[in-house]
């Protein structure tokens, strides 16, 4: 961990090769982690486009540790990348 980790939440400042990942890459359900990130996703909502969307990307997050959603960090990372280049490129609405 780094030294910037005290400054987390309990269990948000886990390395990678800490975190407790299943052996078929999967997220095991968490429900206090998936309920913390959807109340940081609810606060940093706004008006702006950014807040949204930074608010989208953890809701999203969330879903990993949601054992009602079947989704991997891969299939995030591609909603994710796809929702920033449409902003980059205007919008949906161009």
């Amino acid at each position: 961990m780094s030294d910037d980790d005290g400054d987390l939440p309990p269990g948000l400042g886990v390395d990678a090769d800490e975190a407790d990942v299943d052996g078929d890459g999967e997220f095991p359900a968490d429900e206090h982690r998936r309920q913390l990130l959807r109340q940081v996703a609810e606060e940093v909502r706004g008006d702006s486009s950014e807040s949204r969307q930074v608010s989208a990307i953890l809701y999203r997050v969330s879903d990993l540790y949601d054992p009602e959603e079947d989704t991997s960090p891969e299939e995030i990372y591609l909603n994710v990348r796809n929702i920033l280049q449409v902003k980059a490129n205007g919008g949906l609405d161009r």
